[in-house]
C-alpha cells in the first residue's frame, strides 16, 4: 500500500501522478499510418525488449506447468534458443508467419517469444479447430513452420503436401513431425537476436469469428501490443495509490484458458512479465484442480471466462484462498447476477471484469471492486491513457443514456484483416475510428454498458462463433432448405448454438442429425446444441433476407425438437 500521504481518493488522480513520476508512462503524440495518436513516448521499441524485460526478473517462478517449473530467464532464454533455430535451421527470416497448434504447455510460449524475437509474425491458431478449419487458416496466412502437439499434429498431417508445413512437435510422442521441440532448441544461443524491429511491424494474426462466415486474420502491431500492455501496467501502477497492488503479495495467476485467445495470451501472459507475476497454467480446466491450484501456489488473481468464475464460487464452499484478491472476467460478459454471488463465495477478493476484443488487443474498458458490486451490469470505465471510446448512431456520437455502436480509438487497434480489404475499409470510420459491432452506452459518470452486438455473432463461454459458419457447415446437408443459426441463452455458458431449420419438399430431418452434420465441418463448440424443425419458410426482412430476430423469438417461445445432453 502506498504511503498516506502519497494516496489518493480517485483513480485519475493518482494515474496522474503516475504518468508525471514516472518516466516510463509519458504520453506523448506519433504518426501511426498516415494518422496522429497519443502514445506511451518511453515505450519500448519492440515486444523482443519486454521479453528483455522480464528477464530481468531472473530466477522467480514465471511458469508453472504440473510438476514442471520455469523462472522468467528460463523463460525467455528458451525463446530466443528458439528464435535461433528458426533462423538457423528452417531459415525463417523478419516477416515470415510461423504458427503456434496446440494447448497451454510451457512450449507455446517459449515459441511465441522465440518467433516475435527474431521478427517473425506469430500464428495463434485455434487448439480446437479441425482440419478443415487449419486449412483455411493456413491458406490465408501462409505459415508453413507449424509448432503443434500431437493431436493438432493428426489434425494438419493431411495438409502437410498442400501446404508445404514444417511440423515441430512439442513435449508428445507421435509419427509425422519434422522435428522436435527441445532438439530444435538444444544448444542455441540464449541471446536475443539483434535484427532491427519496427514498433509498428506486425507481430500476430489471430484469427477470430465474425459475421462473414470464415474466421478472420487479426493482424496486431508490436506498437499496438505494447500500447495494451503498458495502459493495464500503467492502471495497475496507480491502483497501488488508492486501495492496494492488484497482483498482490504473491504475483500470481492461474491461466485455466487457452493462450491462443488475447485475453491469455495478453492479461496472463505478457502483463505477467511486467508485473513479475507467476502464472500456473492447467492442461484442461476443472473447477476442483483449480481450487486446489490457487491454494498450492498461494496465487492472487484468477482471470477466466464468467463461467468459469461462477463455478469456482458454486464449488468453493468453506474452503478460503487467502491470496486470492481479484476474479477477473474476460472474452464475455458476466452476467450481472454473478457478481454478488462471487463477491460473498470470496469475502477476500473482488470481481472484475474488462472489455476488448481481438481487434484492441484487448484493451478497452475495466470495473472492479466497489463499483463493479454497484454496477454489475457495466463494464467499466475507459483504460487511460491512450484509448478514446464513443458511441454512434447513424454517424452521430450519441450523449451519456443513448444506445449505439461501439466505437474505439486507440494505437492498441489492429491494423487490417489479412486478405480482406473490404472488411478492413467497413471496420474503421474515418480518423481511425474501428467500428467495434457492438451496442452500447455510457451513462452520466463514464461507464460503459455493452448491451448487445450488431454482429451476427455467439460468444458461447467466451468463444466466438460466426453463425454463418454455422449454417454454411449444415446446408451441406441436401434435404435442407433453409437454415438459421441463433445464439439460445443458457445459465453456464452465458449462450449456446441453436439452429432452425426448415426441409426441402418431401424430405424429413432428423433435429439429432443437424449437430451431426455441422461436426463433419467444425469444431465440436460450434455445433447446434438446439434444434428446432420449422414447417414452412422462415420470415423475411424487407430485403428478402431471413429475419433473425424474429426466427429467433418465435423458436425461443417453443420448445426445441432436440437437445444435446
Amino acid at each position: 500500500m502506498a504511503d498516506a500521504a502519497q494516496s489518493f481518493t480517485d483513480r485519475e488522480a493518482a494515474i496522474a501522478h503516475v504518468k508525471a513520476t514516472n518516466p516510463l508512462f509519458e504520453v506523448g503524440e506519433a504518426e501511426i499510418r498516415g494518422l496522429t495518436y497519443r502514445v506511451f513516448k518511453n515505450a519500448p521499441p519492440s515486444l523482443r525488449d519486454l521479453f528483455g524485460f522480464a528477464a530481468l526478473h531472473g530466477d522467480k517462478d514465471f511458469i508453472v506447468y504440473a510438476d514442471e517449473r520455469y523462472s522468467f530467464m528460463e523463460t525467455v532464454a528458451n525463446g530466443n534458443r528458439f528464435a535461433h533455430a528458426l533462423i538457423d535451421d528452417l531459415g525463417v527470416k523478419p516477416g515470415d508467419k510461423v504458427g503456434i497448434a496446440m494447448r497451454n504447455y510451457p512450449e507455446w510460449c517459449f515459441a511465441y517469444i522465440g518467433a516475435i524475437s527474431m521478427g517473425a509474425v506469430v500464428v495463434p491458431l485455434n487448439a480446437w479447430w479441425g482440419t478443415e478449419e487449419f486449412d483455411y487458416a493456413l491458406g490465408d496466412c501462409d505459415a508453413n513452420v507449424i509448432v503443434c502437439d500431437a493431436r493438432r499434429m493428426e489434425a494438419l498431417k493431411p495438409l502437410k503436401e498442400k501446404h508445404g508445413l514444417t511440423l515441430i512437435l512439442a513435449r508428445e510422442t507421435g509419427e509425422g513431425a519434422d522435428h522436435r521441440f527441445e532438439r530444435l532448441i538444444e544448444g542455441k544461443s540464449v541471446d536475443a537476436p539483434t535484427n532491427p524491429i519496427d514498433p509498428d511491424a506486425d507481430f500476430c494474426i489471430s484469427y477470430t469469428s465474425g459475421s462473414t462466415g470464415h474466421p478472420k486474420g487479426v493482424v496486431l502491431t508490436h506498437r499496438s501490443a505494447l500500447s495494451t500492455i503498458m495502459s493495464w501496467a500503467l492502471l495497475a501502477e496507480s491502483m497501488k495509490f488508492i486501495d492496494g497492488d492488484m497482483f498482490g503479495d504473491t504475483p500470481g495467476v492461474l491461466m485455466g484458458i487457452p493462450l491462443f485467445h488475447v485475453t491469455a495470451s495478453h492479461s496472463h501472459f505478457m502483463l505477467s512479465m511486467v508485473a513479475g507475476r507467476k502464472i500456473v497454467m492447467m492442461y484442461k480446466w476443472d473447477v476442483e484442480e483449480a481450487i486446489e491450484l490457487l491454494d498450492k501456489e498461494q496465487l492472487s488473481n484468477f482471470v477466466g471466462v464468467p463461467t468459469q468464475s461462477l463455478e469456482l464460487a458454486n464449488h468453493i464452499g468453506d474452503r478460503r484462498l487467502p491470496h486470492l484478491i481479484d476474479i477477473g472476467s474476460g472474452g464475455a460478459k458476466r452476467p450481472p447476477e454473478h457478481v454478488e454471488r462471487i463477491a460473498k463465495a470470496f469475502p477476500g477478493a473482488h470481481p472484475s471484469s474488462g472489455y476488448g476484443l481481438t481487434e484492441t488487443n484487448a484493451l478497452g474498458a475495466v470495473i472492479g471492486r466497489a463499483e463493479y458490486r454497484e454496477r454489475p451490469d457495466s463494464t467499466g470505465k475507459i483504460v487511460p491513457p491512450l484509448t478514446d471510446i464513443k458511441i454512434v448512431n447513424e454517424g452521430k456520437e450519441m450523449p451519456a443514456g443513448e444506445k449505439g455502436e461501439i466505437w474505439i480509438r486507440s494505437p492498441a487497434n489492429f491494423r487490417e484483416y489479412l486478405n480482406k480489404p473490404e472488411a478492413t475499409a467497413d471496420a474503421f470510420a474515418e480518423d481511425g475510428w474501428f467500428r467495434t459491432g457492438d451496442m452500447g452506452r455510457f451513462d452520466e459518470e463514464g461507464y460503459l454498458y455493452v448491451e448487445g452486438r450488431y454482429k451476427d455473432i455467439i460468444i458461447r463461454g467466451g468463444e466466438n462463433i460466426s453463425a454463418l459458419e454455422v449454417e454454411n457447415a449444415i446446408y451441406s446437408d441436401e434435404n435442407i432448405a433453409e437454415v438459421a443459426v441463433i445464439s439460445v441463452p443458457d445459465d453456464v455458458l452465458g449462450e449456446i448454438v441453436g439452429a432452425i431449420v426448415v426441409p426441402k419438399p418431401g424430405c424429413a430431418v432428423d433435429p439429432a442429425s443437424v449437430r451431426e452434420t455441422a461436426l463433419k465441418h467444425l469444431a465440436k463448440f460450434k455445433a447446434p446444441e438446439v434444434v428446432w424443425i420449422a414447417p414452412e419458410q422462415l420470415p423475411r426482412v424487407g430485403t428478402g433476407k431471413i429475419d433473425k430476430l424474429t426466427t429467433r423469438q418465435v423458436a425461443l417461445a417453443n420448445e426445441p425438437h432436440w437437445k444435446a445432453g
